[in-house]
């Protein structure tokens, strides 16, 4: 395949679900080890029907070995000190624990300290409802982290959280304009959308900024229903001009109503411009860019690895089951663009 298109897929996993997991996502690389090192979420249980609403995951994350080329094993089970206090005092009553989520890796340039960040889910078993916060831990390695108190809360009353953060550049005031998937109740559906998460330190609490994108209102069939923020690629691979980045966002089909059930459409990869100066999304993807040739309702992207001028290697998950790697070329995804 010719280097003038915008991705290749590649032919086999970088991680399967085998053994006491059915379902994985979510991989994450620990750039200080260079990707050879990483964590994912994996399932340990799930009730209902992934394309349905209403189904529930009980999930716990892992570390993996390994490297791009050969693939990632799963290990041991990632520890986090100060975990069962902070899992405690969120856990008021009515109040359903359901295990870490969908982390990312950050390691501060100018502290060198590593940042992981999950979605920190309780279900409201009155209310039907989820509470998800932004999770949050610090520490020099994997091996040495220290959990806090989220880096950002959901809103009891609306239900609006936050999960899957994209990390963002400094801007000219020296602090960041994140992205994060939230969610907004409307009269027919909630939606999944995406929004601003401003952090002036990143380790300290952050505060939620504006909702940037929100499916119903842009009309665009393949994200129609939910958006969710994936990893910003860096300028070095891809430069479109000061302030902007080239970024990945997962995007699912509108929601339709099926007898008294509320079904989802299939989850797609794509792409969008981010002024990260403003806070602003100014262009998403009118067709999606990847669909897995093995997807029966969801490719999902996580992580991004520059490898070599003008290519990298972007990791995606494949309905819940498999981690795929599809390498991306800077010059055809250009072609893409407006």
């Amino acid at each position: 395949m010719q280097k003038s298109k915008a991705y290749i897929q590649h032919f086999g996993r970088v991680i399967d679900a085998t053994g006491k997991f059915k379902h994985v996502m979510a991989i994450a690389l620990d750039p200080t080890k260079e990707y050879k090192e990483g964590i994912i979420r994996c399932i340990t249980s799930r009730e209902g029907d992934v394309e349905v609403s209403g189904y529930v995951d009980r999930s716990e994350i892992y570390k993996i070995k390994g490297d791009l080329e050969a693939g990632y094993s799963i290990t041991e089970r990632l520890a986090m000190a100060g975990s069962d206090p902070i899992i405690g005092s969120l856990s008021k009553s009515g109040l359903d624990f359901i295990g870490l989520e969908d982390p990312d890796i950050f390691v501060d340039p100018a502290s060198g300290l590593m940042h992981v960040y999950f979605t920190f889910p309780f279900l409201d078993k009155k209310k039907k409802h989820a509470l998800v916060h932004l999770g949050h831990a610090v520490g020099k390695d994997l091996d040495s982290l220290e959990m806090t108190m989220p880096i950002l809360m959901a809103d009891p009353k609306t239900f609006e959280g936050a999960k899957e953060v994209s990390i963002a550049p400094q801007n000219s005031l020296g602090s960041r304009f994140n992205l994060c998937e939230s969610s907004k109740k409307e009269k027919d559906f909630t939606y999944s959308t995406v929004r601003v998460a401003i952090a002036e330190d990143m380790g300290k609490p952050w505060r939620f900024g504006d909702t940037v994108f929100h499916p119903k209102e842009h009309g665009i069939p393949w994200i129609g229903g939910h958006a969710s923020p994936g990893p910003l690629l860096p300028r070095s691979f891809i430069d479109i001009g000061e302030h902007k980045l080239l970024g990945i966002i997962n995007g699912r089909e509108a929601n339709k109503r099926v007898g008294d059930k509320i079904k989802y459409g299939i989850f797609s990869v794509g792409l969008f411009i981010y002024d990260y100066e403003k806070g602003k999304i100014e262009w998403v993807s009118p067709e999606p860019l990847i669909r897995d040739t093995e997807a029966v309702t969801i490719t999902f992207a996580s992580q991004f690895v520059e490898t070599k001028p003008g290519e990298g290697v972007l990791f995606a998950h494949v309905d819940d089951s498999f981690v795929r790697a599809y390498t991306l070329y800077s010059d055809g995804l250009k072609a893409l663009l407006p």
